[in-house]
């Protein structure tokens, strides 16, 4: 009887170690998660999103100007950014006050063949992205309101049970047909479905990203009341050599969209909304209405 007993205490140890070195791991997870929020190359700083015209556009602080930045933080009349048939240059008005790798910016190319230069003007920073046919100008305010007045990330308590196993089944060739909450529609690459069971029931989710790590956005039941209305995101590794995925729903992840209004989130694929409750992960504050 005392064998037994020690046996079981033995076991009850051993789950009670497991379970408190997997909270480690995801409290370890949520704080690089939050570092990379408030980076400087983190969401909680992204100020504006210009899209521009081919010719000229023209920045600063002064409401004449085509994209008007932050009047604090901004002198009246930066320069001219000019879209020349995918090719973006920037002309300053006065060299001295926009820089680029601490060098000051006069007239250059910030923008080529997918290439695109930062530049800085006090707090600000800015840069050129390319979506489908149409470029824009992405602001980034380092002092900006949202990196001001973020207070964190409330959570769902950690469940390893959301802890799934997912067969990896390759798609060779298919493309995900993805909407983004501006309404632009475009192709990406997937490489796979992966297929898992949860309470008996199956279900499949399209992946994007690549077989060295696959990147999912997924809805369920909880969107719109506890987690963001458009969706969540999860990443997880490339499978194992039997094809097998864990899929760690305490590492879902809010869209960026859930911290700023100037990005262009991708919403889940019509096969990747669950009639399920994901009851782990990232909730959401309501910083933003959606």
């Amino acid at each position: 009887m005392r064998l037994l007993t020690y046996f079981v205490f033995l076991v009850s140890f051993a789950a009670f170690s497991q379970q408190n070195l997997y909270e480690k791991e995801i409290a370890a997870f949520r704080k690089i998660r939050i570092d990379s929020l408030q980076h400087e190359n983190g969401y909680l700083n992204l100020s504006g999103l210009f899209w521009l015209k081919e010719g000229e556009n023209t920045i600063g602080a002064d409401p004449k100007n085509d994209f008007v930045f932050p009047t604090e933080h901004s002198d009246s009349f930066l320069g001219t950014i000019i879209l020349n048939k995918g090719v973006v240059t920037f002309n300053s008005n006065a060299a001295n006050q926009v820089f680029s790798s601490g060098q000051s910016a006069n007239k250059m190319i910030i923008f080529e063949d997918k290439k695109a230069l930062v530049l800085a003007h006090k707090s600000l920073r800015w840069f050129i992205i390319k979506r489908g046919e149409k470029y824009a100008l992405r602001l980034r305010d380092l002092e900006g309101e949202y990196v001001r007045n973020f207070k964190g990330i409330d959570y769902f308590s950690i469940d390893s049970s959301w802890r799934i196993k997912a067969k990896f089944v390759a798609t060779h060739g298919k493309k995900l047909h993805i909407t983004d909450i501006t309404g632009r529609n475009y192709l990406e690459d997937s490489p796979g479905e992966l297929h898992f069971t949860i309470k008996g029931k199956k279900y499949t989710l399209e992946a994007g990203g690549t077989t060295d790590e696959f990147f999912i956005v997924f809805g369920d039941l909880t969107n719109k009341k506890t987690t963001y209305g458009g969706g969540r995101f999860l990443y997880a590794s490339a499978p194992d050599k039997e094809g097998n995925v864990i899929l760690d729903f305490n590492q879902s992840l809010n869209p960026p969209c859930e911290f700023t209004p100037f990005a262009t989130c991708p919403l889940p694929t019509k096969k990747n909304r669950m009639n399920l409750e994901i009851t782990a992960g990232e909730k959401s504050k309501g910083f933003l209405s959606h």
